[in-house]
């Protein structure tokens, strides 16, 4: 097999050398030119300073970011036959992967298995030990019931139908805690799937339209696994070999941003917004400035006590320090070869949160053996080693060549890191387990802020009674409400997971239990880690607890999750209760997960378990008890806490290299609720007009063969409105434009100059009506009017940029006016359409003496080039410059041609 031939200095980072690689071979002289390959080459003068393309090898999209990129490419289709063209020729020109995953909502959690009788009736007993169990895939008897079960675990009631998808989901099977028996999955699992099919049923039959008729477009359907699980397990090559014998490094971008979890296997990978995703799929390079590489060392020994999330959120602490917003990081050091890529997953997962554009761990042979174990046959394993070999991409640590230099240096050891949780509020906000229940008193005295809630030295110790399911509780500051166990950092690390299961397991047989109004879950990023849980017995104490399988997909850490009990909401409101969530996730911040729950953690799996049966975070480990078990004995975490030896013995039992080959099996089968949707066929998607769910959008509308000149603007001022929010999450219709431009400038928080205060509304002109804004642009798109949108500093800033720029795009707005720009953002108002200008230096609406409620003319000439001066003149006789904030002549080709979209769509014509 071939490969393209390229000498790089030894001493340029790995993750730059992938870059390098990109350019020289998609080097075209348009889109990717020579000088961008010497300019990644000489990367130790040009950090910082030059912009470089780069060409993914592959894109990956979940649903709710996805969708809108489906749509467009739906609508291109039907611009092309409207224009004349072949709409069949149109297809993504990047492999596409989509994993719908953000539609799983946790309606129904806690199944009858945990709450089943007692066996036999009498005093309860510890469940009898399990010892870790194989078990092979296939249907599971029927259960001939029992004392305990009484047919909740299902496995009696073979025959029994809840509707037209009633079969056994094809995921692994699950043990009933009272015969050890494989059963069907919990009921939970099947009502929330079943909400979930039903809720979504429009946008998963557009998906199965889209997985028919698209080229190079594969569908992850529901209930598979996270997206950037899915990447990891599954789509993941580590090489390229797709095009017949030639290699390249695989790559890719997505619209998740938790993409960087594959940096961990050494594939180059970051989240980036939904319109450079589209450009990407549409045979476009991405740009970036040739970014600063941060290299962390890592040295020492990890402590037994310490596990991934330790480690992570300690390298957080240190690359926040270390200052790595908008760089890359690599990782070396003697430390880096006792990580497991279950390990490295898990920290690269976690870079968005320092702010990193991505965390790189370079190929080596921790990597090879984990490629082995997943399934590559030996010929794949052997070119994958030459291939990058050869080309300078394998680290080896036994070799004495000289490390790359970096940009600047952390240095993170080991073996200082104990365990620790981070919040209430922000996940860089680290606290020592140790130290947890003197830090909470510190947040109850604390001023409202950061970490503070202010809470009045006499209502500390308030406690409050609630009667829940005819049992009287206790609700007290520091209290756990929610204790989720879900995907987003931990379901690819074994040992993690199995720390919990190890540790439900301890503890269920000393007779420690979880209150039954915390809610509590179990959300796997994929089949695999439900596989591994049950079959090493562990699974049904973590139900037994209530850390019930609720299903696959974002849920709790996205506030996709059912109310608390009314009860625990109205105790915590009255009471005015800072009630705790625990959960082993990325994002924590106040409200996340519910509203009436103020403090929020982030911990590992067994740290999650260990504050649910604890039932409070105001405890000391080393010296408080979790609770009391059998024969009034009190318990500690230490008496429960499962030891490296045991997770070591368990992983290699329970973690093999049959689970990635059934599981790939799997997820190339789909289920059966996916398999028998109905989805439509034609080249052309049939709209529904009546659908609030998927609408052609309009970026199409004036779509011409030839390109018309730049006209100049003659425009009012503009600002923003909020639609409420309708059934389902509002994520879920990012597919309907409909939604999205009333949604347009919808944050409560946007302040609107042109009334004074915080508010979806805006002043019309010339009538001085105040209107919805989309109701104000509707008039001014009647009237033929385009807008202009005046803004302040970091125009753009925050997340969901794609439809910060497609939406003013729909509402008519034709250009920007903003001090500066959110880097990527400004990228996108280019690639949809909108011409981004900046006032310049000292220069703002205020010191101008702008209002809004001028007409501004601004004048294009035929021969635009970036950064050019443009000249703006008012109806109040008022004239300033502006710059065009075009870094290049493809930019502003894009802009000539309406947008990346158009420009694209005219190529099929």
């Amino acid at each position: 097999m071939g490969s393209v031939p390229f000498l790089t200095s030894d001493t340029l980072p790995y993750s730059i050398r992938v870059l390098f690689e990109s350019s020289v071979r998609n080097c075209d002289g348009f889109l990717v030119k020579e000088t961008d390959a010497m300019n990644i080459l000489d990367w130790k003068t040009k950090q910082n300073y030059v912009e470089v393309p780069f060409c993914p090898a592959r894109v990956v999209l979940q649903d709710f970011t996805g969708i809108p990129a489906m749509v467009d490419f739906a609508a291109m289709r039907e611009a092309v036959r409207n224009a004349g063209g072949d709409p069949v020729k149109v297809n993504p020109a990047c492999p596409t992967d989509l994993t719908v995953d953000h539609s799983l909502q946790i309606d129904f959690s806690k199944c009858a298995i945990q709450n089943a009788p007692n066996p036999g009736g009498g005093e309860q007993k510890p469940l009898a030990r399990l010892s870790p169990l194989k078990l092979p895939l296939r249907k599971p008897p029927p259960c001939r019931g029992h004392s305990g079960c009484r047919g909740s675990c299902g496995a009696g009631e073979a025959g029994r139908s809840s509707g037209p998808f009633s079969a056994q989901i094809e995921n692994t099977p699950i043990l009933c805690p009272f015969h050890l028996q494989p059963v069907p999955e919990p009921e939970t699992v099947l009502k929330n799937q079943e909400m979930e099919f039903g809720r979504n049923r429009e946008r998963l039959q557009f998906f199965k339209w889209s997985s028919k008729v698209f080229e190079n477009v594969s569908i992850i359907p529901p209930e598979t696994g996270m997206a950037h699980q899915v990447n990891l397990e599954y789509l993941s090559r580590v090489v390229f070999d797709d095009v017949k014998d030639f290699l390249h490094p695989d790559s890719v971008v997505g619209t998740d941003s938790h993409t960087t979890m594959v940096n961990g296997l050494g594939i180059l990978g970051w989240g980036v917004g939904g319109i450079e995703t589209e450009a990407v799929m549409l045979g476009m390079p991405l740009t970036l400035t040739l970014p600063e590489v941060v290299g962390c060392e890592l040295t020492g020994t990890v402590s037994p006590f310490a596990t991934s999330i330790d480690i992570v959120l300690s390298i957080t602490k240190h690359l926040r320090q270390a200052d790595v917003a908008g760089k890359f990081v690599e990782f070396f050091g003697s430390g880096v070869s006792q990580l497991s890529i279950a390990d490295r997953t898990t920290i690269a997962n976690m870079c968005p949160e320092y702010g990193a554009i991505l965390s790189f761990f370079p190929v080596d042979n921790v990597t090879l053996k984990h490629l082995k174990h997943a399934g590559f046959d030996k010929a794949k394993l052997e070119v994958t080693e030459a291939y990058l070999k050869a080309v300078k991409l394998f680290r080896d640590y036994e070799s004495s060549s000289r490390e790359p230099e970096y940009s600047q240096v952390v240095q993170v050891s080991l073996s200082s890191i104990i365990p620790y949780v981070s919040g209430p509020k922000r996940s860089q906000d680290r606290v020592a387990v140790n130290n947890m229940k003197s830090d909470f008193q510190a947040c109850l005295n604390e001023k409202s802020g950061v970490k503070g809630f202010q809470i009045a030295a006499e209502k500390q110790n308030d406690v409050v009674p609630v009667q829940y399911e005819g049992n009287e509780y206790k609700l007290s500051h520091g209290c756990v409400v929610i204790a989720a166990v879900i995907s987003c950092t931990n379901n690819c690390n074994p040992s993690v997971m199995l720390a919990a299961g190890l540790l439900a397991k301890k503890a269920v047989e000393a007779g420690l239990m979880v209150k039954p109004y915390i809610r509590t879950s179990l959300s796997p990023g994929s089949g695999m880690v439900t596989h591994y849980l049950s079959s090493s017995g562990v699974l049904p104490y973590l139900s037994k607890l209530g850390f019930e399988v609720v299903g696959y997909g974002c849920s709790t850490c996205v506030g996709n999750m059912a109310p608390l009990p009314e009860a625990i909401r109205n105790a915590i409101k009255q009471g005015d209760i800072i009630a705790c969530g625990v959960l082993s996730g990325t994002k924590n911040f106040e409200g996340r997960l519910c509203d009436c729950v103020r403090a929020n953690y982030l911990a590992s799996p067994p740290l999650v378990v260990a504050y649910a049966i604890a039932g409070t975070v105001r405890i000391d480990f080393d010296m408080e008890p979790l609770g009391t078990g059998f024969n009034g004995k009190n318990i500690y975490l230490r008496d429960i806490w499962p030891t490296r030896q045991e997770l070591h013995t368990v992983e290699e039992e329970c973690v093999i290299s049959s689970m990635f080959k059934e599981l790939k099996e799997k997820m190339e089968k789909g289920n059966k609720r996916w398999n028998l949707l109905e989805a439509p066929e034609s080249t052309l998607f049939p709209w529904d007009l009546k659908s609030t769910y998927i609408r052609c959008p309009s970026f199409f509308d004036k779509l011409l063969i030839n390109l018309s000149s730049l006209t100049d603007f003659f425009q009012f001022g503009f600002y923003s409105r909020l639609t409420p929010r309708e059934f389902n999450s509002y994520g879920a219709r990012r597919g309907n434009d409909a939604v999205m431009t009333r949604g347009t400038f919808a944050n409560i928080k946007l302040l609107n100059k042109f009334i004074g205060k915080p508010a979806p509304k805006t002043v019309h002109f010339p009538s001085g009506q105040t209107l919805d804004v989309f109701e104000a642009a509707e008039l001014y798109q009647k009237e033929g009017i385009p807008v202009i949108i005046l803004a302040g500093k970091k125009y753009g800033l925050g997340s969901s940029r794609d439809w910060a720029a497609k939406g003013p795009f729909l509402l008519g707005v034709k250009a920007v006016l903003a001090e500066s720009y959110e880097k990527v953002h400004r990228s996108q108002l280019i690639g949809i359409g909108i011409a981004p200008l900046q006032f310049r230096p000292g220069e703002n609406p205020s010191t101008l003496g702008l209002t809004g409620r001028e007409q501004f003319s601004i004048l294009f000439p035929p021969d635009l080039s970036p950064r050019m001066t443009l000249d703006v003149k008012t109806s109040t006789g008022k004239v300033f410059s502006v710059i065009a904030l075009f870094e290049n002549n493809m930019e502003i080709t894009l802009y000539k041609n309406g947008g990346s979209l158009n420009f694209v769509a005219r190529r099929f014509l």
